[in-house]
């Protein structure tokens, strides 16, 4: 960029050119004088606010979103700048392993027809929630997890966690919270997997009354839940995998963390264009507003 300038500034004023590039004529002076310590200290400035940005992150973020975070606090890089700085520093985001989906779909209650049919995109919150269940390792034996996510904005608007796969502890406790959380405005397609809790009568109950239209997926295809098995993923790979928990209290207090204070407010989301779930809320809401 700067080597750009220096050539072309015959044809092309430096100040034309280094607004082009969003920079500072000044600093292209300053690059004039002293070319390789102008870079070694731009860099050294740089790696001290990457490191922050992956500390913040508790190394989570890869170059893409720690290059998003640092662009929101106006901080002018690009993605390979980062990465190359990472890659030099020996920084590297949390090492991801295999995520394997478990489900319990051998029962005799009724199937849904699959109402969602992979269509995640949305007009607005309320309208497509999606929900799961996976399993957490301790000390003290399996801690079940529930999470509701509303597609629309990717927020965990529900959740529940217990050491027991009852209907009541697991889908109707996490229902509950997603419904307190964000009350129905119009009507929703509730999707899930074909497990024996989503499809049990006292989990259906939970929709007498009210405008819900229930989805499952299709028998053996993990895809057409992809978006709640992506989070599952991402919470293991990113925080689980890399904890070894003592007992369920421990678990709980470290996913309750994860999901409130990280994902749902501080975690950018590469399907909300890098923003975070409580970022695209708002926005939903001031759109909203205006539009009244």
């Amino acid at each position: 960029m700067y080597r750009f300038i220096a050539d072309h500034k015959a044809i092309y004023s430096v100040e034309k050119m280094s607004s082009f590039f969003g920079i500072s004529s000044s600093s292209y002076y300053k690059w004039t004088k002293d070319p390789v310590g102008f870079w070694h200290r731009q860099n050294s400035e740089l790696l001290v606010k990457l490191k922050a940005v992956y500390s913040m992150s508790k190394g989570r973020y890869g170059s893409p979103r720690i290059t998003k975070e640092l662009n929101a606090d106006g901080i002018k890089v690009s993605r390979p700048r980062i990465a190359r700085l990472m890659g030099r520093s020996g920084i590297k985001s949390i090492m991801k392993r295999k995520y394997r989906a478990t489900t319990n779909s051998n029962h005799l209650y009724p199937i849904n027809t699959n109402l969602l049919s992979r269509d995640f995109s949305t007009t607005g919150t309320g309208e497509k929630w999606v929900s799961d269940i996976t399993y957490i390792r301790t000390g003290k034996g399996w801690l079940y997890l529930t999470v509701v996510m509303d597609l629309a904005d990717r927020k965990i608007i529900g959740w529940s966690m217990d050491n027991s796969m009852s209907t009541s502890s697991t889908v109707v406790d996490a229902w509950k919270m997603a419904i307190k959380n964000r009350p129905l405005e119009r009507e929703l397609i509730f999707h899930s997997d074909r497990g024996i809790q989503y499809a049990s009568h006292e989990f259906r109950r939970c929709f007498k009354g009210l405008q819900v239209l229930q989805s499952m997926s299709r028998k053996g295809n993990c895809w057409d839940n992809a978006i709640a098995e992506s989070f599952f993923k991402t919470l293991k790979s990113e925080m689980v995998y890399h904890r070894k928990f003592e007992t369920r209290a421990q678990a709980k207090l470290e996913i309750f963390e994860y999901i409130e204070v990280w994902y749902n407010q501080k975690r950018r989301h590469s399907a909300l264009n890098y923003l975070t779930p409580v970022q695209v809320e708002q926005q939903m809401l001031k759109n909203k507003t205006e539009a009244a």
